[in-house]
């Protein structure tokens, strides 16, 4: 199924004695570009989380947020670091005797003193808290996917319906053709015929410049070319991770769609060949966000 690269999910996990909130954005990007955001406890788990995301994704910049709980009652202990209340005490005897000041520490002043008391995160098992966000975000990752499959689904019936209107355009430039060879021929013998007066036309010579040019304006390889590559398109529609490949067709019907316009010396097919351009870029500018 198509996948758009724009895209959001979330999921939240809660276990007995933690919770994992797991968020995922994605926007367009040529390739994928992962960057994961984690709390400190959980950073050993990064290249992991890395792996996991890369099975399932191929292109797009995606922005990978975990929050993460521990809701166990002796999650955190509060510590007492003794050396370093002794070396404050010590600096602010120092002081006292130094400036003859009174010395009224107390414990309740010492203790306010940076990292005298600190609180710790209790030990964990790895082996759990893996299990645990695994999981999140597998869960995460499915709910992206669905938004981008919902999304891409929509980007695959614009581009189907971009091509069939391509499709009537092309026809158009097709039909043109033999009317314009027509009515450079009527106006070739018109002017012979002001120029010689009562001599007898060359008939052979008249074919002859009508071949030629004829052969300057036709555009019959670049319709069948383009239809070919539109019909490319539509098939390649029907598979998973197309993106580059959607760009590549994309660049080749913007190519026969400039040699038409290149080739027209008819006011008619010219706004055609426009509109054939126009169509092209609007294509272009979807599929840049297919996956």
């Amino acid at each position: 199924m198509i996948r758009s690269m724009t895209g959001y999910g979330r999921y939240e996990l809660q276990k007995s004695t933690c919770r994992f909130t797991i968020e995922l954005k994605g926007v367009n990007h040529r390739y994928l570009d992962l960057n994961v955001r984690l709390p400190r406890v959980l950073n050993q788990f990064e290249t992991k989380i890395r792996n996991l995301v890369k099975k399932r994704l191929t292109r797009g910049k995606v922005d990978l947020f975990v929050n993460y709980e521990n809701l166990a009652e002796n999650a955190q202990s509060l510590k007492y670091n003794e050396a370093l209340a002794k070396e404050y005490l010590n600096l602010l005897k120092q002081m006292s005797t130094a400036f003859s000041l009174e010395n009224d520490i107390r414990v309740s002043h010492l203790s306010r003193y940076p990292e005298i008391f600190s609180m710790e995160e209790q030990e964990v098992d790895d082996a759990a808290l893996w299990s645990g966000l695994k999981e999140a975000v597998e869960k995460a990752l499915e709910k992206f996917i669905e938004t981008k499959e919902r999304e891409g689904a929509h980007l695959k019936e614009n581009v189907l319906e971009k091509l069939d209107r391509m499709e009537l355009v092309v026809k158009d430039v097709a039909l043109r053709s033999p009317e314009i060879i027509a009515a450079y021929r009527d106006k070739l013998e018109a002017k012979i015929k002001e120029v010689l007066a009562d001599h007898q036309l060359d008939e052979n010579r008249i074919a002859s410049e009508v071949v030629l040019f004829a052969d300057k304006i036709c555009t019959d390889e670049e319709t069948v070319r383009l239809r070919s590559h539109m019909e490319q398109m539509r098939e390649t529609l029907k598979e998973d991770g197309i993106g580059r490949k959607l760009d590549f067709i994309a660049q080749e019907m913007n190519r026969e769609a400039n040699t038409i316009l290149s080739k027209c010396n008819d006011i008619e097919v010219s706004g055609l060949g426009i509109h054939l351009k126009t169509g092209v870029e609007q294509i272009r500018e979807q599929i840049q966000n297919i996956e």
